[in-house]
Formats: structure tokens, C-alpha cells, sequence
């Protein structure tokens, strides 16, 4: 009855539009009934403390680029921070409607605090293709040359963007700072590319800047999956329209995967070919010129050799990162050394996940760290060095060359420089399953049975099988998202124990520490492994084990903190560019760097290693077949096989700890 009544009524309803239409088209439709929204709406503003503005800045090609201005009321020279971003300027100036700067700043891209407080004037604009903005979307478009061969870039639309504003912004001083986070911490850095002479000063937060070494795309070339629904919503449409959002059948990310097969065809399920940026990842799973040559580290290092490092940066990095944790220090390794005057590059490594340092920080998941690292960055540090080179008063700079948080210990300190390539101490992996910093072993447990059932022997071992991967957290596996109860910031700190316990997971364990042991700087995995097959995953994961009961905190009793952790794929053990089969039943040396760390383990804890041969559905599954590229692996070739890991003399298996005297 219902869709009958529905159907009569738009049916008597269309015919006399229709009709009316026809007879007399220059008419409106109720020519006696006139609109009651006006032209352009002019809101009333008069109350509110800042004033804004929206502008499209031509860029030297003619295209022209969206930004959003916010003033705040009685402004006089005041110096401009600049984000540019491809997650929509009006959104991130917007997020609540409100008569105060502050309310409707607070959220994503903006330390407001800092922002408000220090009387900045504040400007977001649309990256190129995005949102407002005219022309096409690259991602994280390549810096002029072999990978870019028009005549601008993210270097170009900064530099532009920046002339037009300090000559059209009449309450500015002229100086102007950027800054961001991930692909908006990306963009700050293209901008020290030939930089604008107004720019003065850059802070790049968890920065993009290098997807195939270790940030978004990739790690040691083992592709990470889970980033395929952002692929999909931020490439695939300007304004990541709604009607064009990653679809799913299944409540567990680990079973949508897993049916799937390999990312090629679940990518092919989804209709990805269509995206320009997934046909490169799939056409480039190898570290070749596409990537190396748009490696932001790489560019920046050989720009500055050229020219010098023009505008000093602080370069913002999470220890718990979760997903560009390679970026801020590589970048800090490649240029730290060009930094002739040691008054460039500066850097602070906190303990938050990613972004989580303009937010209120006293804890990440389980863990606490007793005060609040967020607003004590922002006001010790950021503030501080915003308004050194952006103030006209010039106020003097006590910030150091870096500052590092000392996780486990939980305090702050100050160093001259990051330990890129400090003095190890290695840390064996043993038979029975122990961890020794003894190299004769002789503080191994005899009587601890091995996963070979047997304390001498050369190697332990596990079976690896495809068909039932291990999960990187607990399951259901929860598709990567912010907004509670999705928990994807928290992974990295996720209690480790559930792996312990999987025969196809092997766990070393030291014995009860008596005194601390403090690691500074990147853990090296060095391991002799071999593999039944010819491909294969290596996971290692450092872990701070808790005594088994916690007085002050039951809860973390027992609980296996994550402290350093990554993957290897095997294909690229002689090569990154050059993928290569591996011999099967060889014990051969892997050695790749874990990310960076700055903790203590206690007196009471224990060390902890973890190695497996997948991390799912987070990393694509390895076959364990060698196939030329994985994307398109077939159900056929995934096959099981048994790993090993030797730690006899002259095949010790280890890791190799930055070990630093405690106080």
C-alpha cells in the first residue's frame, strides 16, 4: 500500500511540472513564490576574536590553490603558520563552529595552544587536486626531476604560496613558519627545497619520507596491507567523496585478507586498478628508481650539499609511531652532517603514537608515563622554538640540539646530537630459548627445553604456514582508524603475550634484570636463518618484560611491552632493488635496523625477543614460493615451511643493543 500510494503521488506530481516546463520555460516554476536563500550568505562575525578569510593563490602554471586565513582580531605583525595538507583546509580550521579561534581549531593539524596563545596568524591550504584546490593529485608528488618532469611540485606550490601571502596578508611581519603532521609533515619538508626567503623556520611531525624503506607503504619490502583503504578514499576522488569509501563484507579485517589471497587481487576485488598511485605500488614492489629517487632524505641531503641548509628544522618523531616511524630520523641522519654550524637541525623523539604530541599525552594505551609529554613539548619546546625565528623580538633559543624521551625510566633529557651509529652490545639468542649478552652462553639455562626439544642444539625451529599467518593483535583485527573503539594508534604497545605462547612464534627470554639497561639509539637484528622454502618474513620484536606482579599497577603485571619492532622480507637479503630467491635450508645473515629507542629496562623486568615469519593482516602474507612479484601471487604458491634460527658458534643469532651507561 504504502509504495503504491508513493508511486501515484509522484506520478500526479510530475506531470504538471512537466507540463508547466514545456509551455513556458522562461518562467519559473511558482513564479509568485521566490527563494529565500540569498546569493552568497554573509555571516555575522562581528563577536567572534579572529577574522577569516579564504583565497585561491595562483600558482606559476596558472593553477590556483584554496587556503583558508585566520586572523586574530587586533592582529599587528604578527608572523603566519602555515600547514598545507590534502585533508581539507576548511576542516581542519572548522572543527567546531565557533566565535573563539581556539574551538574551532582544536583537533587535527593544529597545536593550538601554541597557535593561539602566541598570537599566530593561521593558514591551511589544499594541496594541489585536493578539496578546493584546482589541478590533479600526485601522491606525495615527487620533487621536480626523473620522477617528475613538470615544472612544479610541493617545493614550487610552497614557495608561491608563500610570496602571495606575505604580500597579501597586511597584518603579517612577513615571516612565516610550516609545519605539519604525516603527509602534512611530508609537505614541510619539500618546502626547504629552494625555499621561499620568508620562510624561516619548518617543523615537520612525523613526516612521509620514504614509503617503500620504512613509512606507509612498505617496511624492508614487505607491504603494508592494512594502508590499502587509504590508497583507495585519498586517491581515488578530490574530497575523498563519501559515496566512495573502502567497502567491506567482513567485521575482522584478519578474514577480509585472508579470502582475498594476495593484495593484488584484493586490490582487483575493489577495483584499484582504476587509481593511478596503486597501479606504481603494484608496478614497483622492488626499492628502484621510483622510490629511491623520491625518498625525501635522499632529496633533501643532496639539496643541501648544493646549496647549504637554508631554514632551520625540528624535526618531530614517536617512538610508537604506527605509521611513519622511519621518517623524522632518517632525515635527521641524512642532513644532521651538513649542518656545518650545529644551528639547523634539531630534533625531539617523545614517547606518543603518531600525531600524539599535540595532544594531551600523559599515556599511550597501558601505559603512563606520569605527566602529560604532549603539552610539555608543546610549552618546553615547539613554542619556544616558533617563537625564536618567527617573533620580532627575537626571543632567545633554549632548545637543545635534541631531546629525547626515556621511556621505562620516564624523563626527558637533552643530547648533543641522535647516536645515528652508536656502539652496540650484542644481545645472543640462545639455545633453550634464553637471551645472553655472554657470548660463551654460559648464562644459559641447560635445563630449559628448546622448541627443538633439545638445549644444545644448533637452531630452533618453527613452521611458518600461510593459511594461518600471525596476527599482528589480537583478534578481530580492527581496520586502521582514530576514532574510538577503533584503537589503531595503540598497536605498538599492544601486550605481546598472546604471540608468546604461539608454537609458531619463538620467544627468548633473559633472566630477571639485577641492574638497569639503557638502549639509545636503533637496535640492529642480526640473524642466521634459513627457510624450507625460497621467500620468507623475518618479525623481530624487543620487549620489555614486566615482573609478574606491578604494586602500583596489577594490571601490567606480567605484560610484554613492545620497545622496538619490524620486517624483513627475504627476496631483498642481497639487494633491495634486486629481488632474489633464497636457497632453501641455508642458514644465511639478515640484518636489518629496528626503529629507534630511547628506554631503560628495569631492575625486576626481563628482555624479551619475539621472531616470526608473518605480521597479518597488517603486512601482505610472504608465499613463501618465490614468485617474481607478490601482489600477484596465486593460492597455489603460498605454501608452509619450517624456519630456523641457529645461535651456534660462528651462526650466532642476535641482536645488537645500543647500550648506554645509566646514572
Amino acid at each position: 500500500m504504502h509504495s503504491l500510494r508513493a508511486a501515484v503521488a509522484a506520478t500526479l506530481f510530475f506531470v504538471p511540472l512537466a507540463t508547466i516546463a514545456q509551455s513556458n520555460p522562461s518562467q519559473p516554476v511558482y513564479p509568485n513564490y521566490p527563494s529565500e536563500t540569498p546569493k552568497e550568505l554573509v555571516p555575522a562575525t562581528a563577536t567572534f576574536d579572529y577574522t577569516r578569510r579564504e583565497a585561491m593563490i595562483p600558482m606559476r602554471d596558472g593553477v590556483r590553490l584554496h587556503v583558508v586565513i585566520l586572523v586574530p582580531k587586533g592582529a599587528h605583525s604578527a608572523p603566519i603558520l602555515l600547514t598545507r595538507t590534502p585533508y581539507n583546509a576548511i576542516d581542519q580550521t572548522t572543527h567546531l563552529s565557533s566565535a573563539h579561534l581556539g574551538p574551532s581549531l582544536y583537533g587535527y593539524d593544529n597545536a593550538t595552544d601554541v597557535i593561539v596563545e602566541g598570537g599566530y596568524i593561521r593558514v591551511v591550504e589544499d594541496i594541489r587536486g585536493k578539496y578546493g584546490s584546482e589541478g590533479d593529485y600526485v601522491m606525495n608528488r615527487p620533487i621536480h626531476g626523473p620522477q617528475n618532469p613538470t615544472p612544479v611540485d610541493e617545493a614550487t606550490d610552497t614557495f608561491d604560496t608563500i610570496d602571495w601571502l606575505v604580500k597579501n596578508i597586511p597584518e603579517t611581519n612577513g615571516k612565516v613558519g610550516i609545519l605539519g603532521i604525516s603527509y602534512d609533515g611530508f609537505l614541510p619538508l619539500m618546502a626547504l627545497v629552494h625555499p621561499h626567503p620568508a620562510l624561516k623556520v619548518a617543523v615537520p611531525m612525523n613526516p612521509m619520507v620514504d614509503g617503500w624503506m620504512g613509512d606507509d607503504w612498505f617496511h624492508n619490502g614487505a607491504f603494508r596491507e592494512q594502508n590499502m583503504p587509504y590508497i583507495y578514499e585519498q586517491a581515488g576522488t578530490r574530497d575523498n567523496d563519501m559515496r566512495f569509501k573502502w567497502w567491506s563484507a567482513n567485521f575482522d579485517d584478519y578474514d577480509l585478507y585472508m579470502r582475498a589471497g594476495s593484495a593484488g587481487e584484493l586490490g582487483r576485488q575493489h577495483g584499484m586498478e582504476q587509481i593511478g598511485f596503486w597501479r606504481k605500488v603494484l608496478d614497483h614492489p622492488a626499492y628502484d628508481s621510483f622510490w629511491s629517487d623520491q625518498a625525501v632524505d635522499k632529496v633533501l641531503a643532496d639539496d643541501f650539499k648544493q646549496e647549504g641548509i637554508k631554514v632551520p628544522m625540528l624535526l618531530v618523531h614517536s617512538l610508537w609511531d604506527q605509521e611513519d616511524i622511519y621518517g623524522a630520523p632518517a632525515v635527521y641522519k641524512a642532513v644532521k652532517p651538513l649542518d656545518t654550524g650545529n644551528d639547523k637541525v634539531f630534533m625531539i623523539l617523545g614517547p606518543w603514537h603518531h600525531g600524539q604530541e599535540i595532544e594531551d599525552a600523559d599515556s599511550l594505551g597501558a601505559i603512563r608515563f606520569g605527566s602529560d609529554t604532549g603539552t610539555w613539548f608543546r610549552q618546553n619546546v615547539l613554542r619556544p622554538f616558533l617563537d625564536h625565528y618567527l617573533k620580532d623580538d627575537v626571543p632567545p633559543l633554549h632548545v637543545a640540539p635534541v631531546t629525547v624521551y626515556e621511556t621505562g625510566a620516564n624523563r626527558w633529557q637533552t643530547l648533543p646530537s641522535w647516536p645515528a651509529n652508536p656502539a652496540t652490545r650484542p644481545l645472543y639468542l640462545r639455545a633453550g630459548l634464553k637471551l645472553s649478552f655472554d657470548p660463551s652462553g654460559a648464562a644459559q639455562n641447560a635445563n630449559s627445553a628448546s622448541s627443538a626439544d633439545n638445549a644444545n642444539s644448533a637452531f630452533d625451529e618453527y613452521v611458518s604456514d600461510p593459511a594461518h599467518p600471525v596476527p599482528y593483535r589480537a583478534r578481530p583485527s580492527q581496520p586502521m582508524g582514530y576514532v574510538l573503539p577503533l584503537t589503531w594508534p595503540q598497536w605498538l604497545v599492544d601486550d605481546q603475550r598472546e604471540d608468546s605462547g604461539r608454537t609458531d612464534v619463538l620467544t627468548y627470554t633473559s633472566d630477571v634484570l639485577t641492574e638497569p639497561v639503557h638502549i639509545l639509539g636503533q637496535p640492529i637484528a642480526q640473524l642466521v636463518a634459513s627457510t624450507s622454502g625460497t621467500d620468507s618474513d623475518w618479525v623481530v620484536k624487543l620487549i620489555d618484560v614486566y615482573p609478574d606482579q606491578v604494586a602500583d599497577h596489577p594490571e601490567m603485571g606480567g605484560y610484554q611491552l613492545a620497545i622496538a619492532m619490524d620486517i624483513f622480507r627475504g627476496r631483498y637479503r642481497e639487494s633491495f632493488a634486486t629481488p632474489k630467491a633464497i636457497e632453501p635450508n641455508k642458514p644465511l645473515d639478515y640484518r636489518f635496523a629496528l626503529p629507534p629507542a630511547n628506554h631503560v629496562f628495569l631492575p625486576g623486568h626481563r628482555i624479551m625477543v619475539q621472531i616470526q615469519s608473518s605480521w597479518f593482516p597488517l603486512y601482505d602474507r610472504n608465499p613463501q614460493t618465490f614468485v617474481p612479484s607478490i601482489f600477484r601471487a596465486k593460492p597455489e604458491d603460498y605454501k608452509k615451511a619450517t624456519q630456523r634460527i641457529y645461535h651456534a658458534p660462528g651462526e650466532a643469532s642476535r641482536i645488537e643493543l645500543p647500550v648506554v651507561a645509566t646514572e
